[in-house]
């Protein structure tokens, strides 16, 4: 039997976003699903209960965390098999992302159920779309490591990355973070920090860790919440910057928009226009 057969026989697995923090930013289609399906699988289900009593949504809910996982996947398909259809909720956010699910819908997709999502707020979306750093390109790396070494490590390899990198920190070990970020990186090194975002006490931080870590002692309730680090790539050296392209580009620049004066030197070098562009500005934001 095909997947496509297997597909049309048994019911579907949602993958439900829900808010971080305001309960507004919820969406439509995910309180329908949430008040059709059979059954909720939820990280909390008390947390989660309180979610569904706002919207008086009555839907049974059962457990699913890291510690029963695996064991309940099985069960899951075998519910979808009998034709339900499920709702599976992370305490807030999008599930899977830094939360619990992985093993559910890998088997689910292996078995050929139908998965399906139902998106909404995610925490490192959100947070770097409001944190100023580059988002043509970034990577999200979740929790950072609990022991000390391996976070240094962490923090150089994510910044030799050379692209935005987007991590989260937990309350207790936040400080230790970026004692660690600034061994790693030094004083100066840049850091964005945003918590508690959509909620009352949102807060974001741009500026040197040195800076960072001087605002979260002076009020220590600022280190309480949850929590996302953002640290800013390496600028990498363009092979694309040759000392002609770069003299051209300069007798060019003063007739015409730095870009236009790079898309000249490309084509007459044979280069890359963008990758000449971003060097020349890398070059320049170095100095």
């Amino acid at each position: 039997m095909t997947n496509a057969e297997i597909s049309d026989k048994i019911g579907t697995l949602y993958i439900v976003a829900t808010p971080i923090g305001n309960l507004e930013d919820i969406s439509e289609r995910a309180l329908k699903v949430l008040a059709d399906v059979d059954l909720v699988a939820a990280e909390d289900t008390r947390h989660t209960g309180k979610l569904l009593s706002h919207f008086s949504i009555k839907a049974k809910t059962f457990a699913l965390h890291d510690h029963n996982e695996k064991q309940k996947a099985q069960q899951i398909l075998t519910w979808l098999e009998q034709g339900m259809d499920i709702a599976l909720v992370s305490d807030a956010g999008t599930p899977l992302i830094s939360d619990p699910g992985y093993a559910v819908v890998n088997l689910c997709r292996e078995a050929g159920a139908q998965v399906t999502p139902v998106p909404g707020a995610c925490a490192a979306i959100a947070a770097v779309s409001c944190s100023g750093l580059p988002t043509d390109r970034f990577q999200f790396i979740g929790f950072t490591p609990a022991k000390s070494q391996a976070r240094q490590s962490f923090f150089k390899e994510a910044h030799e990355s050379g692209i935005t990198s987007i991590m989260y920190e937990s309350t207790h070990r936040i400080m230790a973070s970026l004692a660690d970020l600034q061994t790693a990186l030094g004083e100066q090194q840049q850091v964005v920090f945003a918590k508690e975002l959509t909620k009352t006490y949102e807060t974001f931080f741009s500026g040197p860790v040195c800076e960072l870590i001087a605002f979260l002692e002076n009020e220590p309730e600022r280190q309480r919440g949850e929590l996302v680090l953002m640290l800013p790539g390496k600028n990498q050296v363009s092979s694309e910057m040759t000392p002609e392209a770069k003299q051209l580009i300069g007798l060019l620049e003063g007739e015409m928009p730095l870009k236009k004066a790079c898309g000249i030197a490309a084509e007459y070098f044979g280069l890359k226009k963008n990758a000449l562009y971003k060097a020349i500005i890398a070059e320049r934001e170095g100095e």
